[in-house]
């Protein structure tokens, strides 16, 4: 019963390990709690499934400049500091 489960998941293309089936539960349970309160840039009510692509992407776009502010500021995380500039 368990391989046959398991081929079907991996059949399928949706097998993910504990870590990823973690991280992709705590994004959506995120994602549905802040979805009761969401507004896009605009100031309106998500409405409708374009709103909501609009939404996803604003969000990922404020993840995008966070990263790329952090980076800046604090390195490429490897402990090194800021990355030097290339010349």
């Amino acid at each position: 019963m368990h391989s046959t489960i398991a081929g079907s998941f991996v059949r399928s293309g949706v097998y993910m390990d504990m870590n990823e089936r973690q991280i992709a539960l705590s994004v959506l349970e995120s994602l549905r709690e802040d979805l009761a309160y969401a507004r896009l840039n605009n100031g309106s009510r998500i409405l409708d499934v374009a709103d909501f692509r609009q939404y996803l992407y604003e969000q990922m776009g404020r993840i995008r400049t966070t990263a790329h502010v952090t980076e800046a500021l604090f390195g490429n995380g490897n402990g090194h500091g800021p990355r030097p500039h290339q010349q």
